[in-house]
């Protein structure tokens, strides 16, 4: 498969429950490449509530999307992510919480933070010599959503406006709602998702994906973090 760009995720395990209802409601599986049936949940409409996330499957951004720089290759920044994993200890934390970012609802950390974000500025800024620069287009339709000077800053330096100071570690799990359906689509997640959250959660590898020519992303390999 040919590949556009390339991310470097917190993927949670295939294999939990939470993260297994999670993939489902979202309709994507990054690690067997396939489309999976939404929970049927009366009054709402799954399938459009998370058109927008749905390619990137279930996630955390750690190293956001980016096209290779020139001369670097799949298999060398493989053999960096698993260079850069063995350097670098499992990060712990409280839990979970379902949270309103906008009108977006994501799953938030709880708890310390200090560690997570130490390690999602090191994935940005020590695999940074794999990324190309953006084109102009990139840059001016990334400063149309309006960007702080730090945001800015980060933009033209790292290719990304939030990461180091202003990284928020998140799971999205829906696109931009209508204010009025926010409720209920945040009370089908607390009473299906929030009672399967792990408490605490430890985070034990990074995910390198890829994004195939459909925008869809791809699990390309897990690398334990073992430092």
């Amino acid at each position: 498969m040919t590949l556009t760009r390339y991310a470097i995720y917190y993927a949670p395990p295939a294999d939990a429950d939470w993260s297994r209802f999670a993939a489902s409601w979202l309709g994507w599986d990054m690690e067997t490449g396939t489309r999976l049936p939404h929970p049927d949940i009366a009054g709402l409409d799954i399938g459009a509530i998370t058109e927008v996330p749905r390619k990137y499957g279930l996630h955390a951004t750690m190293k956001p999307p980016m096209r290779l720089a020139e001369g670097r290759t799949q298999a060398a920044l493989e053999a960096a992510c698993k260079t850069f994993a063995s350097s670098h200890k499992p990060v712990r934390f409280e839990g979970l919480h379902l949270a309103r970012l906008g009108r977006f609802l994501a799953l938030r950390p709880t708890g310390d933070q200090s560690a997570l974000n130490r390690l999602a500025a090191n994935c940005v800024t020590e695999l940074d010599m794999f990324r190309a620069p953006l084109s102009s287009e990139d840059l001016d339709r990334r400063r149309a959503a309006g960007l702080s000077p730090k945001q800015d800053e980060n933009l033209t330096r790292w290719g990304y406006p939030y990461v180091l100071s202003q990284f928020r570690f998140h799971i999205t799990l829906t696109g931009k709602l209508p204010k009025p359906d926010l409720p209920a689509v945040e009370a089908a997640l607390n009473e299906r998702l929030v009672p399967l959250l792990p408490a605490p959660l430890l985070i034990r590898d990074l995910a390198l994906v890829g994004e195939a020519p459909d925008g869809s992303f791809h699990l390309i390999q897990r690398y334990a973090l073992s430092g």
